[in-house]
């Protein structure tokens, strides 16, 4: 059978959809792929994961830069030094460091502290009316712990958590308006991280940041800043998708007051199962991209080298065809992968992913816990398009039991 070209794939724009999951269910009856208006094919299956992982497909580097017309600069150079945006032995040799200190093992050990500082931001709450979920406690937790991983001082937080809010839009594709600000703020914050880690060169103190300059020393295949970007990039990844994450989460248990019920009389048992649905049934990541090194064919589409393409995330996570009943939030499902995909698989998959979990997992029982009344206050939230999703606001009120 004669393979179809991308250019007769049906086109997609996200920009405009109030509803993307209405649109995206849409697009994959339609068809398997899309054409998006930034020269992407989009890949709207769950099956097609498994691009991540084969060899006709690498990671993006540059080029998502160069499409934008950024050649230069702070935004650029950061892409260019990260493991994130990075291919074979460059990534493994960026990759390794990091990866032999932020294990599982001691993210789990992260738990007592996760814990302990959601309850003392909830306790603090509790009673007081409306208040800012999204800056006060989703943005405030992974902020905090991972400030004292690193050993930032707490009176450096407000300024560390503004750098955090300016630039992870340099991950993806960026506003060109924002250009100016953003890159401000990426300069300021890798200064502030070559600082940290001159300090840890001159003076070794027990802890992460200790080891990693330790690791890198020993190996002696970095340059400073590749050692840099990694831990800048360490710190977006795992701070900006945290906190959207956890506020979408407990947003759909308080609208689903059955789940809530059940979550509150068993958090410890249902915690890791909410979490689990939370990031399939509205993930903040919109994409996985790629880039196609080998002619292949995708579900009757010829692909060729070359092309840009990215999964998309929200569709994978809502194709029926794997998950029972995709648009209805259940806890309680028994369909998850083993593995879950946003996190990403193979050599990319994200080293984060134990530190999120405990995050998000701490944080959504010691609500359940504290104040097992917990209700919504005005709209419901909404992620506003972008390659990171961003919460626009959440208010909750926090009610003790």
């Amino acid at each position: 059978m004669h393979a179809l070209s991308i250019a007769e794939a049906q086109e997609i724009d996200t920009s405009v959809v109030p509803d993307i999951h209405a649109y995206l269910a849409g697009l994959r009856t339609n068809g398997p792929i899309a054409r998006s208006q930034m020269g992407f094919i989009v890949a709207l299956r769950h099956q097609h994961l498994d691009l991540i992982t084969r060899d006709i497909t690498r990671q993006i580097e540059t080029e998502g830069k160069l499409i934008q017309g950024i050649t230069s600069g702070p935004i650029f150079d950061f892409i260019k030094s990260s493991m994130l945006f990075s291919n074979g032995d460059v990534h493994l040799r960026r990759r390794a460091p990091v990866s032999r200190i932020f294990a599982f093992k001691l993210m789990d050990a992260m738990r007592p502290k996760a814990a302990a500082l959601a309850a003392e931001l909830v306790e603090a709450r509790i009673g007081l009316g409306p208040i800012d979920f999204v800056n006060e406690i989703a943005a405030q937790v992974p902020a905090r712990i991972i400030a004292d991983i690193l050993g930032i001082p707490r009176g450096d937080l407000p300024v560390f958590m503004q750098w955090i809010a300016d630039t992870p839009e340099a991950l993806g594709f960026i506003n060109l308006d924002r250009r100016d600000e953003i890159e401000k703020s990426l300069v300021a914050f890798n200064d502030y991280v070559a600082a940290l880690l001159a300090d840890r060169r001159a003076s070794p103190r027990e802890d992460f940041l200790s080891q990693y300059v330790e690791a890198t020393v020993q190996d002696e295949e970095l340059s400073k800043d590749e050692i840099r970007t990694q831990i800048v990039g360490l710190i977006l990844a795992g701070s900006d998708t945290t906190r959207g994450s956890l506020c979408m989460t407990l947003a759909h248990l308080l609208q689903h007051v059955d789940q809530w019920r059940a979550f509150c009389a068993d958090s410890d048992g249902l915690k890791r199962a909410a979490v689990d649905e939370g990031l399939r049934f509205d993930p903040v990541i919109m994409g996985i991209p790629r880039i196609v090194v080998g002619d292949f064919d995708l579900d009757g589409y010829r692909i060729p080298a070359g092309t840009l393409l990215t999964i998309s995330v929200p569709s994978a996570l809502r194709d029926p065809s794997v998950y029972t009943d995709p648009d209805h939030f259940d806890i309680f499902r028994k369909d998850h992968p083993r593995w879950h995909p946003i996190f990403g698989a193979g050599a990319h998959r994200c080293l984060g992913e134990a530190l999120a979990r405990v995050e998000m997992e701490e944080i959504l029982a010691t609500i359940a816990r504290l104040a097992p009344d917990t209700r919504l206050v005005g709209a419901f939230p909404r992620l506003a398009p972008g390659p990171i999703r961003q919460v626009d606001r959440m208010e909750v009120e926090f009610l003790g039991g």
